[in-house]
Parts: C-alpha cells; structure tokens; sequence
C-alpha cells in the first residue's frame, strides 16, 4: 500500500510497556479524538509488544491475553474504527518478542491474516530473537509478502532499529516506514544520542518509505515504562521541532489522558505538524556555518537543518544539543548556503512556530541564541529584499 506522508498516532510502549488492557486503549482512543489530536492527524491507536499468552493456540494463532483483552482484537479495533480511527497492533521478526511473546517468524502468512480478520491497519515489526541463519532483508521481506497478499491494506512498520545497515535494504522489502536507531527512553541523554546519529539514514528516507526515528517521549516527565529520569519542557519542544522537521513519523507515547496543558500545546501546533506532513517530503540538510554534512553529524551540537516545502516556503530549525548557549557568531545562517544569495533580490520573511514571532532577514544572514538544549523552529517565505 502506499503512505503519502509519515504516520501520526499513539502507540502505547512508552508509557505502558507490558501493562496494556483493552480499557487503556479505548480510552485513548476517546482522548485522542476528544482533545482533537485526531483532528490534527494523530489517527493510529497501535498496541505494542506484550497482548498475547505466552503460547499460541492449537490452530496455530497467537491468542490475545483474555485477562487484558477479554473481548478479544476484532472487538478494540472496532471501537477504534468507530471512532474514525485506525487500529495498529504489534509482532517480531524472529522466534519471541522483545518482551519474549511469540513471534512472527515462519508463521508470518498465518499471522498476517490474523491481523487482517481483527482488522488491523498497522503493523509494528521488532526485531528480537531473530535466526542468525537468516538475513534481515529476508525476514522483513517475508512479512511484506504476507501482508501484501492478506486482503487487507496494513501500513508496515519495520522496527530494525538501523541494525545490519537496515538503511541501504529497507526500499526492498515493501516497509513503509522504518527505525534509524535503537530505542529511546524519557531523558534529554537518549533524545540527543538519536538526534546525533539520526541524521545520516534520514538522506535514505522518501515518500512511503519514512526514517523512523522512533515514538516521541514529550509531555512523559519521567513517567511510565521508559520514564528514567524525564525533561525539561525546552528539551521536550526541541524533540519534537527536530523530529517533525527531518520528517519522522509522529508517535506519541506519553499518557494523552494525563496531558497537561504544554504538551498539548506542543502536540496540537498545526504549523509544525504541516512541515512533517509536507506532501513533497523533500529531505532535510544542514546549513549551519560550518558545512555539516550529516555524516559528520554526530560532530556538530548545534546543526541548522533546513527542508524545502511543497508552496516554496522553507522550513527551518536552530537546535542546540550542547549544554552550553550558542550565539549568533557560532549558530547563524548564510542565506547564500540555501539558494538565495544577494544577487537574486530575495530574503526571507520568517515566522518562528512555538513563538508566533515573525521578522525579515536583511543583509544576507542571521543568526540566532539559542539556550542549551533549546530550539527555534521556523517557516520562511522568500519576498523581495
């Protein structure tokens, strides 16, 4: 099936881990639409690892556990479809999950329809206990072939976590999105790891075949299944700037029935959603002073990446991961470096997203102060200097 743009949703890992129930997700499926996250895209309810029984049935199917889903999927993924939402489950590539649940592997066609028959509409696809025999292109192909042949449209995630250079085969196997990196957890140490490393595979990334930089952690504050030790709101607002600029799917993971009023901010702003949604899905770059290439990413704490929108506008993000501020000698923006030198008679009028701040580029550059672990993210429209 083809994605036009990186999902949006829930999924409930982050915060419930192996706690999930029927009752959790129905209820978020009522707040996403109630607090109008659906409205803004968020339209996938996804159960991760740790439904089912530790054994799968006689006919060969993984059971859901009936003590947390005692009305069984078909019966939550009809709620969630009534709700005009779409319903997303979770499996593996090798023998056992992650949490050591069955898996996937050599019943992929079986699992494939079974999902389907529940009405499933997404697939998360780890990669825990996988045969060292078996090459992952291979594993990942086999659950593609299976879901393209079940009957039913289910948007493929591959979970890989960027292991086995996933980057270079991932276009082969049918994936419509797929992980960069290994998992994140609630702390400002993990998001700046993904960030840093991240940005090579991002260049691998297109349409229906979207860099995963994994589920967002913002608004958690240091609760749930990967609460460690939390972040500051700034830390918050800058995950979630620099994941919707580089164009990664938008999964939140905190409990959206206890939002308080920053994180809905921050998930809600249509602006930025847009950029991640831009229907072009033109890859990021840094334009930063120093000409960074995102293979010496992992070298530069204060990138400024830059993305080309479908309307001409420019997208554009200053994000410092160091613990020091920048200034305007060591984070600043030659408009040269993007296309519009002096000599064409353009500039840029720019608005930051977070602030509503708008103000005209002269002379050719800017630069910005950013506090440590800080971001400012804005749209750019070129106008006559």
């Amino acid at each position: 099936m083809l994605v036009l743009t990186p999902p949006m949703g829930w999924n409930s890992w982050n915060t419930f881990g192996e706690n999930i129930n029927e009752k959790v997700v129905m209820d978020s499926a009522d707040t996403l639409v109630s607090t109008g996250l659906a409205a803004a895209g968020y339209n996938y309810i996804v159960i991760d690892d740790c439904w089912s029984l530790r054994e799968r049935g006689e006919d060969g199917r993984i059971v859901p556990d009936p003590v947390k889903f005692p009305h069984g999927m078909k019966y939550v993924a009809d709620y969630v479809h009534s709700k005009g939402l779409k319903f997303g489950m979770y499996s593996c590539a090798g023998m056992l999950t992650c949490a050591g649940y069955p898996a996937s592997f050599d019943h992929e066609f079986i699992d494939a329809a079974t999902f389907a028959e529940w009405g499933v509409d997404y697939l998360k696809y780890d990669y825990c206990f996988h045969p060292s025999t078996v090459p992952g292109p291979v594993l990942y192909k086999r659950m593609a072939v299976a879901l393209a042949n079940c009957g039913r449209d289910i948007v493929f995630s591959a979970c890989s976590w960027g292991s086995d250079e996933t980057k270079k085969w991932i276009k082969q196997t049918g994936a419509n999105l797929w992980r960069t990196t290994g998992d994140i957890n609630d702390s400002w140490r993990s998001i700046k790891e993904l960030s840093l490393i991240a940005g090579d595979a991002i260049t691998y990334g297109s349409i229906n075949c979207y860099p995963d930089m994994d589920m967002l952690v913002t608004g958690m504050k240091g609760v749930g299944n990967v609460g460690f030790a939390g972040c500051t709101d700034a830390e918050y607002r800058l995950h979630y700037s620099l994941w919707a600029l580089l164009g990664s799917p938008l999964m939140i993971g905190c409990d959206i029935r206890q939002m308080d009023d920053f994180t809905r901010e921050t998930l809600l702003n249509l602006e930025v959603i847009a950029i991640n949604q831009d229907p072009d899905y033109n890859q990021a770059y840094d334009a930063s002073a120093y000409g960074v290439t995102f293979q010496d990413a992992e070298k530069n704490e204060h990138p400024i990446y830059v993305r080309q929108l479908s309307n001409g506008d420019l997208a554009i993000g200053f994000f410092n991961l160091s613990d020091q501020p920048t200034s305007r000698w060591n984070s600043y923006l030659a408009l040269d470096r993007i296309g519009l030198p002096e000599s064409t008679g353009k500039t840029l009028e720019m608005k930051e997203l977070w602030t509503g701040e708008t103000f005209k580029v002269t002379n050719g550059i800017f630069g910005e102060t950013i506090a440590p672990h800080s971001c400012r993210l804005f749209r750019a429209k070129v106008v006559n200097a």
